[in-house]
């Protein structure tokens, strides 16, 4: 069963309250944003059913606890590096050291007697640093190696050096990672680091989508003329399964009311969140706005951003009464996806309990000059590419239409151009977003 609970009467009134200059038909980025945020934050509960998996299936998964270390990282005080362990109090501070080779360490197989005044022994990268020890000289500042004897010069090293301390990256009883943070490759190393072979995760949530409009075809049927094939299941599909969700692809749904009702009645009883694409512009907005009224509780707003204006967002009742999140976009191709990366992927990411941070911004100088005029936000697909003194800058992809899809398919990433900007010229910093980052 989905996990939110039931909402407040009127909770997404009550997030919308809070804001003094309210307008739908002109709602900015940032007004949108907070209401959402505000919505999710106190109208649901994040999920928690968690399950125990292997580490090998956790990748991008959201950590359902804190992960405490059961060990030192590292486990003993092991050497840095090739060379030699001696004891730092035998290095004389002026002329040479002259120490006896007494054995060799390797990673595994360690020296097991005590090093004694004046005695070195031979180590290797990752072994044991054994009882006595705690320098360790790399080989080519040795000065000489005669036999069993190996000379250092004054100052060659200092006592304490090139040696890994127990617990210097983690210690017993530390925490290692905490809960909601999403598992990357690096992690899985680190729980591997500690013995952990199975980690405790949450349940994935499972968002259930569709595609509205009577001009919709399967991929795969006979396109009738005025018809088009639906793209925009395949890129929900893509996005939300790069996001870690569970996904249920309920097709495409004819603009039927009540063939709508029906849909969203299913998807709210298998789903903890409902999105879908199209029927939310001026055009489709009157019987749907009538038929969510007796649905849950839904919000129509034109946005001030470009692609995607047109877009819904509340809650539709299940048949327990929960409250699930529902995402009405636009249903043009490119507005989908900035959506869905703007509004979308923040919200899911909360409900999931996941730490939540913001796209990372980088700045680059526009290869070229692009209008826009003040009082929306505007993301326009780019290609940061170097140049040729090996800094980098970044143009817009050739065709910036929303319902041109190939224009994300050439980019690498957006140029975000912020609400109240007006045309930048060629050498301007402009805001970046890596779409290696939107994962």
């Amino acid at each position: 069963m989905p996990s939110p609970k039931k909402s407040p009467a009127n909770a997404l009134s009550a997030a919308i309250s809070c804001l003094s200059d309210y307008d739908p038909e002109a709602l900015s980025i940032t007004q949108a944003h907070a209401i959402i945020r505000r919505f999710i934050g106190n109208g649901l509960t994040p999920i928690s059913a968690v399950e125990k998996i292997a580490i090998r299936s956790a990748l991008d998964r959201v950590l359902g606890s804190d992960i405490t270390s059961p060990i030192n990282v590292p486990a003993y005080d092991n050497s840095a590096m090739d060379g030699y362990a001696l004891r730092g109090i035998d290095l004389q501070a002026k002329g040479d050291t002259v120490l006896q080779v007494v054995g060799t360490a390797h990673a595994g197989h360690a020296y097991l007697e005590k090093v004694e005044a004046n005695q070195a022994i031979r180590i290797m990268t990752g072994a044991l640093l054994p009882d006595g020890a705690d320098t360790v000289i790399p080989q080519e500042l040795v000065q000489t190696i005669t036999g069993e004897h190996i000379t250092i010069t004054a100052a060659s090293v200092i006592a304490g050096a090139n040696r890994r301390l127990a617990g210097e990256d983690l210690q017993a009883g530390a925490t290692a990672l905490h809960q909601g943070r999403i598992l990357r490759p690096a992690d899985l190393g680190l729980l591997a680091s500690l013995g952990i072979a199975e980690v405790p995760v949450q349940r994935r949530l499972r968002v259930a989508f569709f595609s509205t409009g009577d001009e919709l075809r399967a991929v795969g049927d006979m396109l009738d003329p005025g018809c088009v094939y639906d793209s925009n299941r395949y890129t929900l599909h893509g996005m939300l399964t790069r996001l870690g969700c569970e996904v249920i692809d309920m097709g495409v749904i004819k603009d039927d009311p009540i063939a709508l009702k029906k849909a969203f009645l299913d998807a709210a009883d298998q789903a903890d969140a409902i999105i879908t694409s199209g029927g939310v512009s001026v055009g489709d907005a009157d019987h749907t706005k009538h038929m969510m009224a007796q649905l849950g509780e839904v919000a129509f707003w034109k946005i001030a951003m470009r692609p995607g204006r047109p877009f819904a967002f509340g809650s539709i009742n299940s048949s327990t009464q929960q409250a699930i999140p529902f995402f009405g976009l636009p249903g043009n191709p490119v507005a989908v996806m900035v959506s869905f990366y703007f509004f979308v992927r923040d919200a899911l990411l909360q409900m999931m309990g996941a730490q939540v941070s913001p796209l990372p911004l980088m700045r680059a100088p526009l290869a070229n000059a692009i209008r826009k005029r003040p009082g929306r936000t505007e993301y326009q697909r780019g290609l940061l590419s170097p140049t040729e003194d090996g800094t980098w800058s970044v143009r817009p992809t050739s065709a910036q239409g929303s319902g041109i899809l190939r224009s994300m398919t050439e980019a690498n990433c957006i140029i975000v151009l912020s609400h109240d900007q007006a045309d930048a010229a060629t050498g301007d910093q402009v805001d970046v977003i890596l779409f290696d980052g939107l994962t």
